[in-house]
Parts: structure tokens; sequence; C-alpha cells
């Protein structure tokens, strides 16, 4: 499990983190949504059976969805088992929505999950990256920004 600090009280449990995002895209913005769930899905949550690897986030009218996010059915569930990997709403408010609307409108932008957390009451959040992609060429002065600053590390700079 882990558990993240952000101040001086709010603790947040990390389930789900799509590390790939940082790499492919400039995150310009952050914004937390909850999500609408059914079912055993929160259980499936915090059994860490989800991935947002191959998920993105969509605003048609004016909802925000999440498509692609996969939750595992739950094991222990009988009854009432939802598609693992259907259509998910996303709860924000409607000045947020009316922002984040404007800004995909322009090219390059897009909405994609970062991460899947439970917050300081337990209730299961995500947190979504507004983010313009990156060429290959962004990407790899970014490696090489990294090595250097490595090598500076080890040498002692």
């Amino acid at each position: 499990m882990t558990y993240i600090g952000l101040g001086l009280h709010f603790y947040m449990q990390v389930v789900a983190e799509n590390r790939r995002a940082r790499h492919d895209f400039f995150i310009e913005d952050t914004l937390e949504a909850g999500i609408v769930l059914e079912g055993s899905e929160v259980k499936s949550i915090r059994d860490h059976q989800v991935s947002i690897k191959e998920a993105y986030c969509m605003i048609e009218g004016s909802e925000a969805w999440i498509v692609g996010m996969r939750i595992a059915p739950y094991s222990k569930a009988t009854i009432d088992i939802p598609n693992a990997v259907r259509k998910r709403k996303l709860l924000l408010h409607r000045q947020e929505l009316k922002k984040l609307f404007g800004k995909t409108q322009r090219r390059g932008f897009t909405l994609i999950p970062l991460k899947v957390y439970f917050n300081k009451r337990g209730i299961a959040k995500l947190l979504i990256g507004l983010c313009r992609g990156k060429k290959t060429i962004d990407k790899r002065d970014e490696l090489k920004r990294r090595d250097m600053e490595r090598e500076r590390q080890r040498m002692g700079i």
C-alpha cells in the first residue's frame, strides 16, 4: 500500500498509477474527480484489481466519462457482476466541466487518467491530467536530461 502525504492532514492510498502518461504527455493541469461505480467494483479497486493504462477521458454533452478503465470482477461476488471495461461516469463540478471542455477543444489537448486512489474518507477518486502529447524528440531530450542529472549526482556536483 502506498500512502502519499499532500499537506498536513491529507493522505491518499494510491491503488493504480499511469506512469507511462508522464513519459508520453506534457501534463498541463490536474483535477480530482469522483467515479460512479456499481456493485462490487469498490472491493475490486481495494484489491488493486484496476488498470488505467489504456484509459482516456472524454466529455459528452455536460458529462465526463472514463473509457477503457478495467476493473476486474470481484472474486467473491455472486450477482450483478458489471462489465470490466465499461464506460464510467466521472463526477465533476459544472465549472470544472466547462473549463475542461474549453481546453480539450483546442488542438492537441486530451484528458488522461493519472492515478486511482482512496482519499482520507475512503472514497475512490481519479486524478485526471489535461495533457498535450510529446513528440519523439521531446522524449529523447527528456531522457538525455535525466541521464545528465544522474551523472551529476554520481559525481557529487
